[in-house]
C-alpha cells in the first residue's frame, strides 16, 4: 500500500513533467524555435510514457493507479538557456523522487519493485546527463547564428 500510493505520486509527477516539456515546446515554437519544440514535445511524450509505466506496473502487481491533481506549468521563460537550465534542474529534481521511490521499495522489502525501478535510475542519469549537455553547449552559443545552429541539431531528434 505504501509503495502503491508512493508511485502513485511519481505518476502525477510525470504527468506533471509532461505537461512542463509540452508548455516548453509551445515557447518554443511560438519563437519560432521549431527544433526546440520538436524535441521539448517528444520529452513530453516520454515523460506521459513514464507514468502509463508506472500504471501499468501497480495494476500488473494488483494495485490501483491513480492520477491525481496535476498543478499548473509555468508557461514562459527568459531565454533558451533559462528554458534549458529548468529542464535540468528538473530533471535533477525527478532522479531525487526516484531515488525516494526506491527508498520505499527497499524498506517494504519489494525486490521486484526495486528491479523495476532501478530501470527508470538508470534512464534518469541519462536524462539528467543529456540536459546538462545541452545547457553547457548553450551557454558557448553567443549568436543567434549558434543558437539557430542548436536548434536544428536538437529538432533531428
Amino acid at each position: 500500500q505504501k509503495l502503491q500510493e508512493a508511485i502513485n505520486v511519481q505518476i502525477a509527477a510525470e504527468m506533471w513533467s509532461s505537461n512542463l516539456y509540452l508548455s516548453m515546446s509551445f515557447y518554443f515554437k511560438k519563437l519560432g524555435y521549431d527544433g526546440f519544440a520538436s524535441w521539448m514535445r517528444k520529452q513530453s511524450q516520454e515523460e506521459l510514457e513514464h507514468a502509463y509505466n508506472l500504471a501499468d506496473y501497480v495494476s500488473k502487481r494488483g494495485g490501483v493507479a491513480k492520477v491525481d491533481k496535476i498543478d499548473v506549468v509555468p508557461q514562459e521563460w527568459e531565454s533558451v538557456l533559462d528554458a534549458f537550465e529548468n529542464v535540468y534542474k528538473h530533471e535533477c529534481h525527478v532522479s531525487s523522487l526516484i531515488d525516494e521511490l526506491v527508498n520505499v521499495a527497499s524498506s517494504e522489502k519489494d525486490k521486484a519493485s526495486q528491479d523495476f525501478l532501478w530501470g527508470y535510475v538508470r534512464e534518469q542519469v541519462e536524462e539528467e546527463a543529456t540536459a546538462l549537455g545541452i545547457v553547457e553547449k548553450l551557454k558557448r552559443c553567443k549568436d543567434e547564428a549558434s543558437i539557430l545552429y542548436m536548434d536544428e541539431k536538437l529538432g533531428e531528434r
